[in-house]
């Protein structure tokens, strides 16, 4: 698809597009967004599910919980998506020419993998940014889920930053959340209060089962992690692009900091989530040549989810 840069324009408002992103990626200008943040899918060969349930005191029901009561569980939402590519890189590089095409000269990219496929598209991304653009490999570091005894236990992920121009990339160090001193001992007593800056090592758990949060979505992100990209490399005001947009997150976390955002997923699951979650149950937003975008979704799902 080809869109001439006359027509390209960024909405009016917020949005929420539902379609693929190599089509519409193209309806967006050149230099328009600030940050970038894509979680696409990790190409683990795997049908990736997600089910919200609740639970309902029963004494026939089919699950015992503390003191031996029973309990019944219904499904409320369940979403899954199938994440496996045949050349998954062949996949990703168009998608990346339209990030590196969208970011602005001052702008920043987080892409966001697993270590299965980090090496390979680090590769890639420097051939797309230039390998003097990358700026940063972040870890992620969690605690939880199985635990495997032929192999250390994979308990991160990767996030690769690069940068339109190394020279002129927006980076404020002050505007992040801090983080305690691991050893508080070793520094002053008004360096504990203030707390230390984040280095390239982010420990954070995943989205409590419970939490605020939690939208039932798979491989949803916490916010706590994509609110450090936005704070150290937007301003308020400054437009923000998912365009694997799955449970929200980079939306959540900039309607809350003040910036803009465009959200873009082929998933209609994933849309009604994204909108119940930013209280959006009314029609979406348009596409950028003024289409009408897809049907509203219900009151009944954003019930579930909360």
């Amino acid at each position: 698809m080809t869109t001439d840069s006359e027509d390209r324009r960024l909405p009016d408002a917020d949005a929420i597009w539902l379609g693929d992103n190599i089509d519409l990626l193209p309806r967006l200008p050149d230099d328009a967004f600030q940050l970038i943040y894509i979680d696409p899918p990790f190409n683990t060969g795997t049908v990736q599910a997600r089910r919200t349930l609740a639970t309902v005191s029963d004494d026939a029901g089919d699950r015992t919980g503390f003191g031996g009561r029973r309990y019944r569980t219904r499904i409320l939402a369940e979403s899954s998506y199938h994440d496996a590519f045949d050349d998954y890189l062949a996949f990703l590089e168009p998608r990346l020419r339209e990030a590196w095409r969208l970011l602005s000269r001052s702008g920043t990219f987080y892409f966001h993998i697993d270590y299965r496929e980090a090496h390979y598209c680090k590769l890639l991304l420097d051939e797309v940014f230039g390998r003097e653009c990358f700026l940063n490999e972040l870890i992620w570091a969690y605690d939880y889920g199985a635990r495997s005894k032929r192999r250390w236990p994979a308990k991160h992920d990767t996030i690769l930053v690069y940068v339109k121009d190394p020279a002129a990339y927006y980076y404020d160090a002050e505007a992040v959340d801090r983080e305690p001193y691991m050893a508080p001992g070793l520094v002053t007593a008004e360096k504990v209060a203030k707390g230390k800056l984040p280095t390239d090592v982010w420990w954070h758990t995943i989205v409590p089962t419970n939490g605020r949060e939690k939208t039932g979505y798979p491989t949803q992100k916490p916010e706590g992690i994509v609110r450090r990209m936005v704070q150290a490399s937007t301003r308020p005001g400054d437009w923000c692009l998912d365009f694997f947009a799955g449970s929200g997150t980079l939306g959540a976390v900039a309607s809350a900091l003040a910036r803009r955002y465009v959200l873009i997923d082929s998933n209609p699951a994933a849309i009604d989530v994204i909108r119940a979650r930013l209280g959006l149950v009314q029609a979406m937003t348009p596409l950028p040549d003024g289409t009408p975008a897809e049907p509203e979704a219900t009151e009944e799902l954003a019930a579930s989810l909360f």
